[in-house]
């Protein structure tokens, strides 16, 4: 299994996690997760992933917390996503500010899926707070990344999204705006509700005079 972990074939990579899974043994835990911090592939670590999940929590979370101190961004991403697949709540204080608004596109992505998990319901509206500090952030995937964790978030998030509409930045009130739009009618595209807000925000909320 270890040997397999280290294969430079993807298919045997895949084998020797799902067989760590299915034997777990704490000996298992350090190279699994010394691989998803290096793994290419993303089906593989999702497999990583599993196999953690189906060791003991004493051994994997202190394991997967580490990570999230690492300089390599594909680490600090891979823990979060574990730490989400455990749901262990105990570990939101470890979800930081710093991870929140990590320069990588990625790692913040997953901070904010996971913290939207496991965030406590007292400390859910100042997480909306930071949340809304990123909005206008990064491409497409991003933003829609943002808002999807910004309404599952729920009501406390709805106040300061609200608030964001007015923000002086355009891009920041159209990302605002088209997250309100999504959480009203969910049913909404993502692209289409960018485009209302686009309107919106060039021309207010009742369009040129005469329309």
């Amino acid at each position: 299994m270890l040997a397999g972990l280290r294969h430079d074939d993807s298919s045997v990579r895949l084998r020797a996690a799902l067989a760590a899974g299915a034997d777990p043994d704490p000996e298992f835990v350090e190279p699994l997760v010394e691989r998803c911090g290096v793994e290419p592939v993303f089906h593989v670590r999702d497999m990583l992933t599993w196999a953690l999940t189906r060791h003991p929590e004493a051994e994997t979370v202190p394991r997967v917390l580490a990570e999230l101190r690492s300089p390599h961004a594909r680490a600090r991403s891979q823990a979060l996503h574990t730490l989400s697949k455990i749901r262990d709540r105990s570990v939101w204080p470890a979800i930081t500010r710093s991870l929140l608004t990590d320069p990588d596109d990625e790692v913040a992505r997953t901070a904010w899926r996971t913290a939207v998990l496991l965030a406590p319901e007292d400390e859910a509206a100042e997480l909306a707070e930071v949340l809304v500090s990123q909005l206008g952030r990064g491409g497409r995937e991003t933003r829609l990344s943002l808002s999807r964790a910004l309404i599952e978030l729920g009501e406390p998030a709805v106040p300061p999204v609200r608030a964001a509409s007015d923000h002086p930045d355009p891009l920041v009130r159209e990302h605002a705006l088209a997250t309100e739009r999504l959480r009203r009618d969910p049913e909404a595209g993502f692209a289409d509700a960018v485009e209302e807000a686009k309107r919106v925000v060039s021309l207010g909320p009742d369009g040129p005079p005469g329309e």
